[in-house]
């Protein structure tokens, strides 16, 4: 019987546009990958203010869950930028 793993991935050690290989099987993971084919998304965590704090997926190749964390960079990100429209 295989072995179901979960692995925790840092958005701050990724480099580039938020692409990285699932840490078990190598598939690669993209944000801007709407097709459904590789991962799914099963549980979205959130801070008390709507912010994003984590996110659990599952890939679809090796089954394996995922947990990505590291949004508060991106959250300051959008403070920012909201505060220029301002």
């Amino acid at each position: 019987m295989e072995q179901i793993a979960a692995f925790r991935v840092d958005l701050n050690k990724i480099e580039g546009d938020g692409e990285f290989p699932c840490p078990s099987c190598g598939t690669l993971i993209s944000p801007d990958d709407e097709s459904n084919t590789t991962y799914e998304i099963i549980d979205v965590k959130t801070e008390e203010d709507g912010s994003l704090k984590s996110l659990n997926i599952l890939c679809k190749m090796c089954g394996n869950t995922i947990i990505i964390e590291g949004f508060e960079a991106l959250n300051e990100f959008d403070d920012l930028n909201e505060e220029d429209r301002l």
